[in-house]
C-alpha cells in the first residue's frame, strides 16, 4: 500500500506575511484576524501576531478599526513613504482622518475611531500637522471646532460654505449683487422677447435663459474673486424664485447638450410678481441661498426680531440659526 502523504503547512514568518498580503488583496476593504485564523489554522496566536507586527513595522499594513474590531489592509506604495518612520499609533490616526475625505473629521470622533486617549491623539495630530500630511480646517458648521483632513485635499462645501463664506463670516452683500445681476439678466432678456414684436407664445419661450446662460454672464462680468459653479448660480436663481421675481420650467434635453442634467434643463425667465412678496419671504432665512428655512428656524428668527431691526438680524441668522 502507497503512503499517503500529507501536504503540511509552512511555518516560515516569510511565507505567513506573504500569505497575509494575499489575503488582503484579496479582500482589499480590510481583513480581520478572525479571516487569517480561517485561512491559516494551524498558526497559533503568537506566530500571527509577529507576523502582523512586522508587516505595520514595515508600513506594509494599515491599522483600521470598526464596528467587528481591527481591520488590517494593504496600504499603497506612497502612502508608506509618507509615514516612514511613524509609530502604529500615528499610524491609526493617519488612517481615520485619511478614511474622512474631504469632509474632514473632528478629534472626538479620532478618539472614538482610534480608541486612544486624548491626549496622545493631540499629540499625533500637532506632529502629523508639522509634516505637512494633515491640516486642520474650521468648519462653517461649528466656527469653534475644527476638522482634519489631508494635506493635499480640498475641503468640502459643506465644510467651507462654498461660494457663500469667506473667513467663516456669510456675505450677505455678495449675496444680494449676483440676486440684483441675475434678475438683471433675465429682465434684459425679457425686454429683448417683448421688443421682438412676434406673437405671444414665441415671446414667452424666447425670455427663457438656461442656468448655463446666466453662469457665463455672471463669470464675465467678473464680480466674483471666487470660481463659481453652475450649481452656485442655480441656488441663487432659487432664491430669486423663491421671492417671486424668476419661474423655472424644465424641459427634455438631448444629451450633452450645454446646462443639461440626466436628459434635463432647467430654463429661468424674469417676470412681474403679481403681488409684493409677504414679510417671512422678506426675512433674511427667505432670501437665503444656503437652505429655505424650516419651520422651527422661521420662528426662531421672528421671535428674535421682536426687538432687533432686520439688518441685524441677517447676521444672528445666518451665523447661529443656520
Amino acid at each position: 500500500m502507497a503512503d499517503v502523504k500529507v501536504k503540511k503547512e509552512s511555518s516560515d514568518p516569510v511565507d505567513i506575511e506573504n500569505r497575509i498580503k494575499a489575503l488582503c488583496q484579496q479582500f482589499p476593504h480590510g481583513i480581520t484576524d478572525q479571516v487569517i485564523q480561517n485561512d491559516m489554522p494551524h498558526l497559533e496566536a503568537q506566530q500571527r501576531a509577529m507576523a502582523i507586527n512586522r508587516l505595520l513595522s514595515l508600513g506594509q499594513l494599515d491599522l483600521l478599526r470598526n464596528s467587528s474590531g481591527l481591520l488590517y489592509r494593504m496600504k499603497d506604495a506612497q502612502t508608506a513613504s509618507k509615514m516612514k518612520g511613524s509609530d502604529n499609533q500615528e499610524k491609526l490616526v493617519y488612517q481615520v482622518i485619511e478614511d474622512a475625505g474631504n469632509k474632514g473629521i473632528w478629534s472626538r470622533d479620532i478618539r472614538y475611531k482610534s480608541n486612544l486617549p486624548l491626549t496622545e491623539i493631540n499629540k499625533i495630530l500637532k506632529n502629523l500637522e508639522s509634516k505637512k500630511l494633515i491640516k486642520a480646517v474650521k468648519s462653517v458648521a461649528a466656527s469653534k471646532k475644527k476638522v482634519y483632513m489631508l494635506y493635499n485635499l480640498q475641503p468640502d462645501r459643506s465644510v467651507t460654505g462654498g461660494a457663500w463664506y469667506s473667513d467663516q463670516d456669510f456675505e450677505s452683500e455678495f449675496v444680494e449683487v449676483l440676486n440684483q445681476q441675475c434678475f438683471k439678466f433675465l429682465q434684459s432678456k425679457a425686454e429683448v422677447a417683448r421688443d421682438s414684436k412676434q406673437n405671444p407664445m414665441v415671446q414667452r419661450n424666447s425670455s427663457f435663459a438656461t442656468s448655463h446662460e446666466v453662469w457665463k454672464y455672471i463669470c464675465e462680468l467678473g464680480i466674483s474673486k471666487v470660481d463659481l459653479s453652475m450649481e452656485d448660480i442655480e441656488t441663487i436663481l432659487n432664491t430669486l424664485i423663491y421671492d417671486g421675481k424668476v419661474e423655472m420650467t424644465i424641459i427634455a434635453a438631448k444629451e450633452g447638450t450645454v446646462g443639461s442634467v440626466d436628459g434635463q434643463m432647467k430654463l429661468y425667465r424674469g417676470v412681474n410678481p403679481i403681488i409684493q412678496p409677504t414679510g417671512l419671504v422678506k426675512a433674511p432665512c427667505g432670501l437665503c441661498p444656503v437652505s429655505p428655512p424650516s419651520q422651527a428656524t422661521a420662528a426662531k428668527w421672528l421671535r428674535f426680531n421682536t426687538h432687533t431691526s432686520i439688518s441685524l438680524g441677517i447676521k444672528h441668522c445666518i451665523g447661529d440659526i443656520h
